[in-house]
């Protein structure tokens, strides 16, 4: 190389060389400090699409578990209030067992009755007030029109759904994967048989009469099973959310891993990297100093 003054191009070599090393740097620093391998569209374009999409669906996972978890909540509030209508029916089986037997006049059987009616009107307003988030739980809102033919109507179109609750803690929309129904039975005095409410041919209606109060025993029994149904129903239901919860965890988690993968830098890899572009940058910079000396070796020779 001839030894000129109008241009360096040693240095301009070293600058050169510099700015590389000094951009990489720049770029191990950025992602050292954010924990980032893809932080931008230009660090892994591929990566980065894939990323953001397991991040939503991490995000709806999440958010999936919540939806179960709630309605584990719903499940519990229903089975709470079933809880006390199964102490309303068998303070009712009592009545009626008492009389059912002939050591009572009709007077006593009125006053019976009459606490077995209150018992029946107390039943239906459980069913009307108990609620979840303001959605009725008892009062056959959630309950099934066609059993065979499911969702039965609760398909989220309407304001105000009904039918069987939606439960979905999928991040689609499949049938199969992502949601299931919970159904709860109507329990109101009328739905279960008992009471004055109730169709004048069911056995439960009044006890008012000793062949009544006989043919209670029977009616209340059926409701009785009417209502456990109901509950075996809502704690299998609950097992069942808390069996998705622990599959939903599961899956986020592995999925988030996978997303930290791809996603994450791997600090000893980078760090080796940054000392590494430190090194040469310190170097580029020292050899810059020098480069820009040997123009003076020509005034040296003008001298």
């Amino acid at each position: 190389m001839s030894l000129v003054v109008n241009h360096n191009m040693m240095a301009m070599n070293v600058a050169r060389n510099l700015n590389t090393h000094y951009n990489r740097l720049a770029d191990s620093t950025r992602k050292l400090s954010s924990g980032l391998r893809v932080e931008t569209a230009a660090d892994d374009a591929a990566g980065l699409a894939i990323r953001e999409l397991m991040r939503s669906d991490i995000a709806a996972l999440n958010q999936g578990i919540r939806n179960a978890n709630d309605a584990i909540s719903l499940i519990q509030t229903a089975d709470g209030a079933l809880q006390t209508i199964d102490e309303k029916l068998i303070r009712m089986k009592e009545l009626a067992e008492q009389a059912a037997t002939g050591t009572y006049d009709s007077v006593q059987r009125a006053i019976i009755d009459s606490e077995y009616q209150q018992m029946a009107s107390e039943i239906t307003r459980i069913s009307m007030a108990t609620d979840f988030n303001n959605i009725k739980l008892l009062d056959g809102t959630l309950s099934s029109s066609d059993p065979l033919n499911p969702p039965y109507g609760h398909d989220g179109t309407g304001l105000n759904s009904v039918g069987p609750l939606k439960v979905h803690f999928g991040s689609g929309n499949d049938s199969d994967e992502d949601y299931y129904y919970i159904t709860i039975g109507c329990t109101t005095a009328s739905a279960l048989g008992v009471g004055n409410s109730a169709d004048p041919s069911m056995a439960a209606h009044n006890i008012s009469t000793q062949a009544n109060a006989q043919k209670a025993l029977e009616g209340i029994r059926d409701a009785i099973v009417s209502k456990d149904n109901i509950r075996a129903h809502l704690g299998a239901m609950q097992n069942r959310l808390e069996n998705t919860i622990a599959n939903l965890s599961i899956q986020a988690e592995n999925l988030q891993a996978s997303e930290s993968r791809i996603s994450d830098v791997d600090v000893a890899t980078e760090m080796t990297e940054f000392v590494r572009n430190q090194v040469l940058s310190n170097s580029a910079v020292s050899m810059l100093s020098q480069a820009n000396q040997l123009p003076q070796m020509a005034l040296q020779l003008l001298g």
